[in-house]
């Protein structure tokens, strides 16, 4: 009989802890919907979207760039998370702007969460910074006209001809995803004012004018190999899609062609000639840095111009190992460990409940933050905080 009751005790102290564990694990609160980014459209009404998942009760809050916002007549704020702003201004009257850096906080009674900023942008539309030029060139030639306007998002790009809509389903206009027209094998009929035409969801704008006049020429005169526009330096990050232009005039027309200067093979996946030699690669990754050579060949010979240009693509920084939820007992020391890759390699901060840790962690714990920086220099990308008590 003793030995069962000295028994009984261990047993319920047992019974109680894992109770406790079982209620601290999933007191955790987690995010199931953060909000994104979002490009707004100026008098129209904007929502973002949070929901967080927990043990209830969970208040659900938003800030603006660190500040709370509270309900008015400016925003709303739903129960189940979401933020809705009514009539989304730019500028206000007040001086004040709904654009900026937005984060949900939810709270329950064990702890906060604070979701990932979402930036709201306002959608603009700028005025032309490069307008189309007027060319003059010869029958059999190339025509090439250009232009360039900052938008958010970025604007769509069309061509007119005296007034209507570029049909770019002949063969010999080509209009590249950056805006540039190319026409090849010009002709008389071809002579007229072309007009660059923009548009995103913050409207349409049009270009000036600029006029193409094509002269007759004597096509049987043979004329070198010549590249008028070649490929620009590009960088870019992974995914994007890179164009690298090339034009080339000539009689005999002269063949265009594409290498890498490491001479190692540009591949065929993902690749694809536009027009008479332009090379767009899509999804681009860090395997496509590098230098590339346009070529403009004249046929049966080994005569020969031409360009280059460089491609860099960069990597955004990416979780590899992000830390992992502990338990650990009053006087021991917790270690949460991050790792995360990208080009160029990212530096890592710590945040404790949307805060810098600085404010809480001991000098002896910062000490060793310093070493563990240090240390993930070192290391290409992992970082440790040690956590002391």
């Amino acid at each position: 009989m003793a030995t069962r009751r000295l028994c009984l005790v261990p047993c319920i102290f047992g019974l109680l802890l894992n109770a406790l564990v079982g209620v601290t694990s999933g007191a955790e609160l987690s995010f199931t919907l953060e909000p994104s980014d979002i490009i707004a459209v100026q008098e129209q009404p904007l929502m973002l979207h949070c929901q967080v998942d927990g043990i209830p009760p969970i208040t659900t809050q938003w800030r603006r760039n660190g500040i709370l916002l509270v309900d008015d007549q400016y925003y709303t704020m739903f129960h189940n998370g979401t933020l809705l702003i009514g009539r989304f201004q730019r500028t206000k009257s007040d001086g004040s702007t709904d654009e900026g850096d937005y984060e949900c906080v939810g709270q329950n009674s064990f702890g906060l969460v604070v979701s990932r900023r979402a930036r709201v942008q306002a959608a603009t539309m700028a005025e032309f910074h490069v307008q189309p030029r007027s060319v003059r060139a010869e029958e059999a030639g190339v025509g090439r006209f250009q232009c360039q306007i900052h938008g958010l998002p970025e604007p769509a790009i069309s061509w007119e001809k005296d007034g209507r809509s570029v049909d770019t389903k002949d063969e010999r206009y080509t209009l590249l995803p950056t805006g540039v027209l190319q026409i090849t094998g010009l002709r008389q009929e071809d002579s007229g004012v072309f007009c660059c035409v923009a548009h995103n969801s913050a409207g349409v704008k049009h270009s000036a004018g600029a006029r193409l006049t094509v002269s007759v020429s004597q096509s049987s005169v043979y004329k070198e190999p010549m590249i008028l526009v070649g490929p620009e330096n590009l960088t870019l990050t992974v995914h994007q899609t890179a164009i690298l232009e090339c034009v080339a005039t000539g009689y005999p027309r002269p063949i265009v062609s594409w290498s890498r200067l490491d001479g190692r093979p540009i591949g065929v996946e993902g690749i694809q000639v536009l027009g008479t030699g332009n090379l767009m690669i899509t999804d681009v990754g860090v395997q496509h840095s590098g230098v590339y050579v346009c070529a403009a060949n004249k046929p049966g010979t080994r005569v020969r111009r031409t360009a280059q240009g460089r491609l860099v693509v960069q990597a955004p920084a990416e979780f590899v190992q992000p830390p992992q939820s502990i338990s650990r007992p009053v006087g021991t020391t917790a270690i949460f460990t991050c790792q995360a890759q990208g080009d160029p390699v990212p530096q890592l901060t710590w945040l404790k409940n949307g805060a810098d840790p600085g404010a809480w962690r001991s000098r002896q714990a910062q000490e060793q933050q310093h070493h563990a920086d240090h240390l993930w220099h070192q290391s290409g990308g992992r970082s440790h905080l040690p956590v002391h008590r």
